[in-house]
């Protein structure tokens, strides 16, 4: 029972993990487990130890938060970076694939110019009998 530990240390009140100590009061209760916090009129958040004696519930919620916070922009920020590098990644492979249509076309093009010069080169030899 944690109410046996009424009035002495924090350190002896919290060995027990059930246990809450309320310092304003010097009283160890029983962590109301029903509830995330504990309730006002049972201790002040500034006064409730859990755990550990020397963070209070206050600078406990507070700290949370921010490194909750951290981490919320932090995977924001690899979200938003993931995609930019996906999307850019996506248009370099679109000019890649542009580019070689245009060099495939270029190629089509000169080989029919030389089809069409040879086949010149060949009337006017054959005119000539060059042959």
């Amino acid at each position: 029972d944690c109410r046996q530990y009424t009035n002495r240390s924090c350190e002896e009140c919290l060995k027990n993990v059930t246990c809450l100590w309320c310092a304003s009061s010097g009283r160890c209760m029983e962590y109301p487990v029903q509830r995330v916090l504990p309730p006002a009129d049972l201790c002040e958040l500034r006064s409730a130890r859990w755990g550990v004696c020397w963070v209070n519930f206050e600078a406990l919620i507070i700290a949370m938060s921010v490194v909750g916070g951290t981490l919320l922009i932090m995977l924001g920020v690899c979200c938003c970076c993931c995609c930019c590098k996906k999307k850019s990644k996506k248009q370099v492979s679109g000019d890649d694939e542009r580019a070689a249509r245009e060099r495939e076309k270029r190629r089509m093009r000169q080989e029919e110019r030389r089809a069409e010069m040879k086949s010149r080169h060949d009337e006017i030899r054959r005119k000539y009998g060059t042959v």
